[in-house]
């Protein structure tokens, strides 16, 4: 009888079929299926062998390296449960995070031995930490009381794994919301979960099996794991790198590696906006380039469509609880530049009020998720589950509220209003800031922004807008005020302008609101 297909069955059936293709390019190393897939079955037997079983977690705390890489698929192997995590997390958070999912094992590198040597003290639950890289003097001090310390090299030596335990509706990974709101609430996401949303966004994208794809974005951020997971589904290449920090250098290697995809996020398309030097690289390898979280702003798909000239361009809309919940067709993103599509495959959609009743077409309402991406829960948090996860039609089901206010045109195309808890309430009227964002952003000359509710004693809240400039712009406050008084409603137009140098920003590049009030 075939056993149920489950996530690390990606890298396993990829490295049976093709054992010497490229699966991965991080720094100046190539590593193949073949040999991933080894290194995978020896940490899985590693974990076993120090009483990893069915169910337990495992925290990876990592940079987007080949050991990340190879402890994902390794810690699945083992019929674990693996969450990655920031390398820019600090040791407070990590030891919150460790504790609340009370991880067995730890698996870092010694360079970060700073933070989780205290984070990790703090939790008693971990049995077993596992560091690549070099165990000298002063990473044995910053460790010295953690328990049963092995190096990297010994835990991927040699070994088969533990037999198959794990069936589909198993957890297959915990995933850490960024906190910019509050807590850190874990995403629990099944096998069943990550694989129909890997088939479901693989199929709109159309991937190859001779696809590049560019990973620039955080593997403990889903956008950059499913990066990840989509290419060895493929039995694709991924290109990894740390970050975007060094556009030059990533753009070289984007170059050079003929890359053939290109997912981005708003601030890397901001920061290509500013690049002068983008004439001198040849993109003609480029098929698709992809964006997520709202609409891209009218003026980055022009740049994008001037600098990957033979690319589909794709705006997509989603979030962790649920990885995607839409995509906008390339073809009508001229058509419909401000919408975030449609329902991508296998997944349905509709708009409530706060009756739970469905809005007409045009009114603004929560956006609610029917399918099989439709997370678990919140790890060991009921109430806020209960918040997000209600009844659906069919008796039984659960169906996800989002807390995100949209709309959907008469064709039923979405459009992104903006999140619940981020709606500015000003002189009586409800004010999106991803609306008032989008028109600065469309000012030419600007970089990025913010838009936020400050308290006022006349207003309620009075909209605050933190604009970060072009290098060489010289706008002023009252420039872009001005601009917001011809393309927005009166009650709209920001009261107060602040230039800032640049946006505080989580460790997965979001732009953190919360640091701004």
């Amino acid at each position: 009888m075939t056993a149920t297909p489950l996530l690390h069955d990606y890298l396993f059936v990829s490295a049976a079929r093709t054992p010497k293709a490229i699966a991965l390019v991080c720094g100046d190393r190539r590593y193949s299926y073949g040999e991933l897939a080894i290194r995978a079955r020896a940490l899985a037997a590693t974990l076993a062998g120090k009483g990893v079983v069915r169910g337990d977690r495992v925290v990876v705390f990592g940079d987007n390296t080949v050991e990340t890489v190879v402890a994902f698929w390794g810690v699945l192997a083992a019929n674990a449960i693996v969450s990655i995590v920031s390398p820019l997390t600090k040791a407070d958070k990590l030891a919150y995070l460790l504790n609340d999912c009370r991880a067995k094992v730890l698996i870092s590198d010694g360079h970060l031995a700073r933070i989780f040597g205290d984070g990790a003290k703090k939790s008693p639950h971990l049995t077993s930490v596992i560091i690549a890289g070099k165990l000298d003097e002063r990473t044995r001090t910053l460790v010295e009381g953690l328990p049963d310390i092995t190096t990297w090299e010994a835990a991927v030596m040699a070994g088969d794994g533990p037999p198959r335990r794990c069936i589909d509706i198993d957890l297959a990974s915990i995933i850490y919301t960024s906190g910019s709101t509050g807590e850190p609430k874990g995403v629990m996401l099944t096998h069943r979960n990550m694989l129909t949303a890997c088939a479901s966004i693989s199929a709109y994208l159309d991937v190859q099996p001779d696809e590049v794809i560019l990973g620039v974005l955080p593997l403990a951020f889903d956008y950059g794991l499913y990066q990840l997971i989509m290419a060895f589904k493929a039995g694709a290449r991924l290109v990894l790198e740390r970050s975007f920090a060094f556009p030059a250098q990533v753009l070289k290697k984007v170059v050079d590696e003929k890359v053939t995809g290109f997912p981005g996020v708003p601030t890397i398309f901001a920061v290509l906006a500013g690049m002068t030097t983008l004439a001198q690289y040849d993109f003609s390898a480029i098929r698709y380039v992809t964006n997520t979280a709202a609409a891209l702003p009218v003026k980055h798909i022009t740049m994008l469509r001037g600098l990957f000239p033979a690319a589909r361009i794709y705006s997509m809309y989603g979030l962790t609880e649920c990885k995607r919940c839409t995509y906008l067709p390339p073809k009508d993103i001229d058509r419909k530049p401000e919408s975030v599509g449609i329902a991508i495959p296998n997944t349905e959609l509709w708009i409530v009020d706060d009756e739970d009743r469905k809005v007409p077409t045009g009114e603004v309402g929560q956006l609610v998720i029917r399918g099989a991406t439709v997370m678990k829960g919140y790890w060991e948090k009921p109430e806020a589950t209960a918040k997000k996860l209600r009844p659906g039609p069919i008796p039984g089901e659960q169906v996800l509220y989002t807390g995100d206010f949209c709309k959907l045109d008469d064709e039923g195309y979405l459009y992104f209003v903006g999140r619940m808890d981020d709606i500015i309430k000003s002189r009586g009227e409800k004010v999106a800031p991803k609306e008032v964002e989008s028109v600065i952003t469309n000012l030419q000359g600007v970089r990025e922004v913010a838009v936020i509710g400050v308290p006022d004693e006349l207003l309620g809240q009075a909209v605050k807008a933190y604009v970060v400039l072009d290098a060489g712009a010289t706008l002023d406050g009252k420039q872009i005020q001005q601009h917001c008084q011809q393309h927005l409603e009166s009650f709209m137009v920001p009261k107060y302008i602040e230039i800032i140098p640049e946006l505080p920003k989580t460790t997965t590049g979001k732009i953190k609101k919360t640091d701004l009030r």
